[in-house]
């Protein structure tokens, strides 16, 4: 398999409980990497572990190789946590974040014995929910989900779980629970399966979307478990800054379906950034929102967060900032550890054209903060665009394209640089002003970006894209209405798996569908009257159908809608009693008086403190590829407040260094590493300490066995381990001891692997280091460190 720590768990913080009342499990339909970095995810696992006899685990979409090895020895998916199979489960909840990740969905329904239609589930079935944004529109996925939580799982899904432990304590059955489900008012279901009352005129039953009012006063809750053993796609910590967004454009989704926008105060945040680094091992820690620029003191609390973690090497990323919330100090402060890159999300480059899509970026403050990051180092910027955005034609005798290629070459003039260019098709999406628009057609959008990149990239400005067929098939999956269900049923059938990734997707089987279902596609390329029914109107998203058609109206007039503030004269719908709107109303902090973080250069001290340690590899961990194992060592460190000596340069990292990499599926009993340890901080840590420490931090399979600490005097020579590499001692699978040089190891494994043995079978006892006094003989490293340096 490729990446088989994937599926084997055995992570640090693991939650999941074995024999709880009401058993659950949280499942994304995509890879282990995407998943694990999901923070509705997260959230959902942590929040519902802490709830007494509830377990959650957790799951993810197999790869097709392990989907063929699930399917070849007729194994069902299971959770990673306690390996419970899904068909065992008592409720199955899926977040939809992306809707190509449907074909995730079903992938995982399949592979746990799980029928894919609602309608053929019995009693020994589990219940199946799914959430998230994509569910604003529920109708393409109701054939396959039983229930749907609208909106956000802190108001109230947690209470509902306890609820439904409470039924499954006093005996009920899967009927109950769905009873019990169905009522909620967050909950939309098919109308064929709840009461009438519940029926609106569009004949589906009415859900109103759950809006977190205690999100800026709960107080800290970081979402820090599990730690994964393998890098993924965003390898920090989130920390949810804000939630929503004040300025209403009126293309985001998420800027709509996530109001009011409500603020954390800089206590809980640096609460929960402090649980991700001393709990998670964290040393990069994203400050997340839609638009981190409108926190209010944004500048300070970055400011306060470098005071505290600079000289711990912990950087802070801002991955939402909006050009006119943009500063060049703000970005030299998340920029003192590590350096961060320049994006702007402009999407549309003409003034009148901003105006109707309801932002604000022009390219004089463009180019005026590219000038000035010029100076102070920034070589680069990316900058994304979209096509097919319904706007007018006032302001410009220009295409769309046209605008684009002129902006980038106006800017690069003005500041001399070269750029990332990103283009991709506009998608109208539900519950938002654009909800009634037409989406640009496959090829005109291809003709938009084709000239876009022709004109670019000979001017030495690299240009990417969104394939304009995806958006397509996009566009169809969150526009359309219950008869999507069977073209999403007809691409699993015929092996459409893992949509998202390009090395994956089977665009001639979806080019078939779509054209045999012609009218879904020809339904999202035509303009709809706001006054007629749309497939998502059974959802109350709170935000105000009548708004929607103002500012539907104002982007055909090019007028600007002022961004949300408390008392506003534009009223949405979103904020009412129960909102708890925090706009203005951020906690005067003390600590966020910020003084300029300035890491101290690591003096050259006259001697290198430095611990050699041996450590096991078992069970699980032996599917851990050695980058994965330097990361973890690395969190662990953290984790356990071991005063680790980092490097220098553009990423510093700790200054950790292991004898000989092992392969993928190898036990080891005796691996041999070194950490050098700050002089100031570790000249009183003792290697007894470190082993404690260690052990405590470290997830399953790894095991610190023997530590020495010892000093290398200034001047002297430090020798690193792989130099006094002489090679290792295995234990064969006859039980013997064979001792291999390193230069026969690869041949020696190949030999035993070859003779019948499975690689799996081969168990490296030590890692051994040439004698002092006959480098062609091995050695302990212990003994070798012991003669060279002091303790």
């Amino acid at each position: 398999m490729e990446k088989p720590a994937r599926y084997t768990g055995g992570e640090y913080g693991r939650l999941a409980k074995r024999d709880a009342a009401l058993n659950m499990l949280i499942a994304f339909p995509d890879l282990y990497e995407i998943g694990m970095s999901n923070q509705a995810f997260r959230i959902i696992y942590n929040r519902l572990n802490r709830i007494t006899a509830v377990s959650c685990d957790r799951a993810f979409a197999p790869a097709p190789d392990f989907e063929a090895l699930l399917c070849t020895h007729n194994i069902p998916l299971y959770g990673l946590d306690t390996g419970i199979s899904l068909g065992s489960l008592d409720v199955l909840m899926f977040t939809l974040g992306y809707e190509l990740g449907i074909t995730g969905v079903l992938t995982m329904l399949d592979r746990g014995f799980i029928p894919l239609k609602r309608t053929e589930r019995g009693e020994g079935d589990p219940i199946v929910i799914m959430g998230g944004p994509c569910v604003s529109n529920p109708l393409p996925y109701e054939r396959f989900i039983d229930a749907f939580w609208i909106g956000e799982a802190e108001a109230g899904f947690f209470d509902l779980a306890e609820e439904l432990r409470d039924l499954k304590l006093a005996g009920a059955g899967r009927g109950e629970l769905l009873e019990k489900i169905y009522a909620h008012p967050s909950i939309w279901a098919a109308a064929d399966i709840v009461s009438p009352a519940d029926i609106v005129s569009s004949g589906k039953k009415r859900a109103v979307r759950a809006v977190d009012s205690g999100f800026s006063s709960r107080g800290p809750a970081a979402a820090v478990f599990p730690v994964s053993s393998i890098k993924t796609v965003q390898q920090h910590g989130a920390v949810e800054i804000m939630r929503g967004c004040p300025n209403g454009c009126r293309f985001c989704h998420a800027g709509i379906w996530y109001r009011p926008m409500r603020q954390k105060s800089a206590d809980t945040i640096r609460a929960e950034a402090a649980a991700f680094i001393n709990t998670g091992g964290y040393r990069e820690i994203s400050l997340s929102s839609l638009s981190t620029g409108d926190y209010q003191h944004i500048d300070s609390l970055v400011g306060s967060l470098n005071d505290e973690y600079a000289s711990r090497h912990i950087s802070f990323q801002l991955p939402s900032l909006k050009v006119s919330t943009f500063s060049l100090p703000l970005l030299e402060k998340v920029s003192v550890v590590r350096k961060s890159g320049l994006t702007f999300a402009v999407e549309t480059p003409a003034d009148a054209w901003q105006m109707a899509i309801n932002k604000e970026v022009s390219r004089d403050t463009v180019a005026a903060i590219l000038t000035e990051a010029k100076r102070n180092g920034w070589r680069g910027a990316k900058f994304y665009f979209m096509v097919g955005l319904p706007v007018g034609a006032s302001g410009t005798s220009r295409s769309e394209e046209q605008e684009i290629v002129e902006f980038i070459l106006e800017i690069a003039r003005r500041t001399g640089m070269h750029f990332n260019i990103n283009v991709g098709a506009f998608i109208p999406k539900p519950h938002t002003p654009y909800q009634w628009a037409a989406q640009i057609d496959e090829n005109t959008a291809r003709a938009k970006i084709d000239h876009i990149r022709n004109n670019l990239k000979p001017r030495g400005h690299k240009v990417s894209y969104n394939d304009p067929f995806i958006a397509t098939l996009e566009g169809v999956l969150s526009r359309g209405d219950e008869r999507v269900g069977e073209l999403i049923e007809e691409a699993y059938a015929r092996g459409c798996r893992l949509d998202a990734w390009d090395e994956h997707i089977k665009k001639d089987i979806w080019a078939e569908l779509l054209e045999t279902h012609a009218p879904l596609v020809q339904a999202i390329h035509r303009p709809r009257n706001p006054e007629d029914t749309l497939p998502w109107d059974s959802i109350n998203s709170g935000t105000a159908a009548g708004f929607l058609k103002r500012e539907y109206e104002k982007s055909n007039i090019e007028e600007f809608t002022s961004p949300c503030i408390d008392k506003c004269n534009n009223p949405c719908g979103s904020c009412n009693v129960d909102t708890e709107v925090v706009y203005n109303t951020i906690h005067n902090d003390n600590l966020l008086q910020a003084k300029p973080a300035v890491i101290e250069p690591q003096k050259q001290d006259p001697l290198t403190l430095r611990i050699l340690f041996s450590f096991e590899k078992r069970d699980s961990a032996v599917f851990l590829p050695h980058l994965a194992l330097v990361e973890l060592f690395s969190m662990a460190f953290m984790r356990a407040g071991i005063p680790v000596l980092f490097s220098q340069g553009f990423n510093p990292t700790p200054k950790l260094d292991f004898a000989s990499p092992l392969s993928l599926g190898i036990s080891a009993l005796g691996e041999i590493a070194n950490i050098d340890l700050n002089l100031h901080d570790g000249a009183s840590f003792t290697a007894d300490d470190f082993i404690q420490k260690m052990n405590t931090n470290l997830p399953g399979g790894i095991l610190v066995k023997e530590a020495i600490k010892v000093r290398i005097p200034s001047g002297a020579r430090k020798h690193s381990i792989p130099s006094l590499l002489w090679g290792s001692m295995y234990q064969s699978p006859d039980g013997g001891d064979d001792l291999v040089p390193a230069t026969d190891e690869k041949n020696y494994r190949t030999i035993r692997t070859n003779s019948g043995s499975s690689i799996y079978t081969l168990t490296r006892k030590t890692v051994l280091a040439k004698s002092r006094s006959d480098p062609t003989q091995p050695d302990s490293y212990f003994a070798i460190y012991r003669s060279l340096y002091p303790a």
